[in-house]
């Protein structure tokens, strides 16, 4: 399959009621849990997705769009949800998830993108790497993959207690 908007959007639109489907009526113990150290749990996870959906992809899109010679991305705080979901439960924060995505995707189909656009790129802040637009669709896949690993980690290493 190509690579399209089109089917992007797709998934973009499907990720926050899948993921709702998914973790919406777990306990604490399967969405609050981590692997230790500094990985993140699910309900982390969900909180990075909204402050990524309010502050990195779109930003990013649209220097990678711009005419601009000068295409490197502002950093981008990988831990605010930390600090930004204190307080809120993991109900909330799939409620946030879902409004937040539906003012992106409102916002990204404005954009006028082309084939052409696709293959642009932008100069990651820290890497300097660069980046095209689909990264970003390839990395909101890869935490829905993410927070599924996480939950069959956490299956496994509780079957193995008993």
């Amino acid at each position: 399959m190509n690579f399209s908007l089109g089917k992007t959007l797709e998934i973009l639109q499907q990720t926050p009621q899948t993921l709702t489907h998914l973790l919406g009526n777990l306990s604490n113990d399967w969405t609050t849990n981590n692997e230790g150290g500094e990985t993140w749990s699910s309900y982390d996870v969900i909180g990075h997705l909204i402050h990524a959906d309010k502050t990195n992809w779109l930003p990013k899109i649209e220097i990678i769009l711009s005419n601009s010679t000068e295409r490197k991305f502002e950093s981008f705080d990988r831990f605010a949800q930390f600090e930004n979901s204190k307080g809120k439960t993991l109900q909330q924060l799939l409620s946030e998830f879902n409004e937040v995505r539906k003012r992106s995707i409102i916002q990204l189909k404005q954009f006028t993108i082309t084939e052409d656009d696709l293959t642009k790129t932008g100069i990651h802040p820290v890497f300097g790497e660069e980046l095209h637009y689909r990264s970003y669709y390839l990395h909101g896949r890869c935490m829905t993959w993410i927070i599924l690993y996480k939950l069959f980690v956490l299956w496994e290493n509780n079957t193995k207690k008993q």
